[in-house]
Formats: structure tokens, sequence, C-alpha cells
């Protein structure tokens, strides 16, 4: 309004000609109000500027029409395409999205958990199975369905999508000593629990095997890089220069293993194989193409709002639900030592 006063919906209503309650009604139920009286308060809407009032909707229908996404990181391509996924399945309802980043902080995750929360989302989409013990309490006694993503386990707080890193892991270190390869190395950074749960399904091929050794694991703190994965790469052909293969966690870290190796003449997949994690685009465009664990994230963003949606629709969640979505090891030429070659 001119004067400074915030547009009400009585305005609206006093703008048309009709109650307050009707304009309500159009806005929430707009399928109860016939076609020209709703472009009559559009019209009107759009006029004033009104703006809705969420909390007020809130407080009147005991939530919003908000889906609440907490993710650890908001420039990883890995959660990029997860959110792909989120925003085509939203896209022609009635519900919006909020997103929160941890930045990977479980005290982080519990601060945005007790803000969303209060706000009464319609449901809530939280990365991984590794809350704290607050935050799994929040996740518990929350009012609205739960999804978590990316992973799965044996005790979900309601609903579950993803698949096991452990296995992942497992089966692209299976490959590796397929291939021929008997020197294998691990390298991982930011070592959060997903990334622990890689490494354990590396170690436990590579050791029935009888092929592991921790003088070829290279592991930090820091968040993974192209540059780190040189890096970490140089410290490993140090400390264990018989290495034949590199099994690195994520796909930054095996593109810079990839540029390293090239440096050091060292021919790919001959002298050193290389296999990444997640199967983003790069992986198929490098020269020689990388070996990956391909997981479906966007299919799991998809389908985790489905399965809101449809908890929201009959009131409560499948609690218990569990949606393996698995994962497929994408055999390229930089592990195609051996005679199994490579599939694209």
């Amino acid at each position: 309004m001119r004067d400074g006063r915030k547009v009400t919906l009585s305005d609206v209503a006093a703008h048309v000609g009709v109650s307050a309650i009707t304009v309500s009604r159009a806005l929430r139920t707009p399928e109860k109000v016939s076609l020209k009286l709703r472009e009559e308060i559009s019209r009107a809407i759009d006029l004033l500027g009104y703006v809705p009032d969420p909390a007020a909707r809130a407080l009147a229908s005991s939530r919003t029409d908000v889906i609440g996404v907490i993710i650890p990181s908001v420039t990883n391509s890995v959660f990029a395409d997860v959110l792909r996924g989120i925003y085509t399945a939203v896209e022609k309802t009635p519900f919006d999205i909020q997103l929160g980043n941890t930045r990977y902080s479980p005290l982080k995750e519990e601060k945005l958990l007790k803000v969303f929360l209060g706000q009464k989302p319609a449901g809530l989409i939280v990365s991984g199975i590794d809350q704290s013990e607050r935050g799994r309490s929040l996740l518990e006694t929350a009012s609205c369905p739960v999804v978590q993503i990316m992973e799965t386990g044996e005790n979900p707080v309601d609903m579950m999508i993803g698949f096991s890193h452990y296995e992942a892991a497992r089966a692209a270190t299976i490959h590796l000593i397929e291939q021929g390869y008997r020197k294998l190395a691990f390298m991982g950074a930011r070592m959060d629990p997903r990334t622990q749960r890689r490494f354990q399904g590396f170690r436990q091929a590579a050791a029935e095997a009888g092929l592991f050794s921790e003088e070829r694991v290279v592991t930090t703190a820091e968040p993974s890089s192209v540059s780190l994965g040189s890096q970490l790469f140089c410290e490993l052909i140090e400390q264990a220069p018989d290495l034949d293969a590199v099994f690195c966690i994520n796909d930054d870290l095996a593109l810079g293993v990839m540029f390293e190796a090239q440096r050091r003449r060292l021919s790919v997949p001959d002298r050193l194989g290389i296999c990444g994690f997640n199967d983003l685009e790069m992986m198929a465009a490098a020269e020689p193409p990388i070996t990956s664990v391909r997981t479906f994230r966007y299919e799991m963003g998809k389908r985790a709002v489905e399965m809101l949606l449809e908890a929201i629709a009959v009131g409560r969640g499948h609690r218990g639900t569990i949606v393996d979505l698995g994962f497929e090891v994408r055999k390229r030429a930089s592990t195609a030592r051996g005679s199994c070659g490579a599939s694209d």
C-alpha cells in the first residue's frame, strides 16, 4: 500500500467485493471458486501486491506448503543432481522448496532442523543417516514425514532412499582385482561417515583377496578437489611406488590422479588403473575415460519428493520404508588392463 501498510487478505476481498473467506478459498482450494471469480481475485492480488503470510497459513492449517531440504553442500555437483530431481518433482505441485546447507557440520544440521521444524513444513528431506543424537531426536519427533536420502541403513527415522556406499566401494575394488591389479591403493578426502564406509568397502574387498596394505592408503580431512587429487597421488606414490591401481572416493580426486599420472608419463591403464566414484559427466569425457561408480542421484531426489507427496496425501509416512536404488560400476578404459575391456 502507498501508505506503507501491508496489504491484507481483507484488502483484496474489499477490492473485488467479496468476503475474505472467499479470497482465502480461492487461494487454498481454487476448484471451489468459479474461474471468473478466481481471475478477478488474481488481478486484484497482482494490482495490490498482496503476499500471503506463510506463518498465518501454517497456524490455520497446521503446516505450510513448504518441503524442507537439508544437504551438506550446494557447490558439490553430486548434490546439484539431487536438487535437480527434487525441483523437477515439485514443479507442478503446490509445494515450494526451502533449502538448508549444513556444510558437513552436525551442529549446523541441528540448528537448521530446529528452524525448519519451527516453520511447520509439509515434509523434510535430509541427507545421510549420520545425524547427531539431538538431530535424530528432532527428526523422530517431527510432525511431518521425513525422507533420508543418499544412503541406506538399518534404522530409518521414517523413510529412506539411497544406496550402500560400502557395497559400492567393495564392488569397485573387486572390479580392479578382476582386471589384474594387485597393488591396490585408496585415496580419500574429507572422510565424513559416508567416505569412511567407502573405505571400509575397499578395505574388505582388498583384504579378502590378500591385497590390502596400510602403506597404500592416503586420506585427508580437506575437502575434495582435482588439485588435491594430484597432491595426494604424489604423496601416495612416494610412500608406495609399486602401487598399480587407485580407488578414489570421488571423481574430483580421480581426475587429479589422471593428470598427475600423465605428468609422470605413467601409462593408464597398463601401469596404473584409476577408479572414481559418482560417475560425473567428466569421467566419460576424460582421455582415457575413467571408470567410476554410477549413483542415481537425480532419481533419488525425484523419488524422495514423490515419497513425501504420497505420505502428505495420506497424512503419514510409511515408517521403516527403505528404497535401495543400487549403483553401477561403469567400466572404462582407465581400468581396462585385463580381458574384460571397457563398457563405454
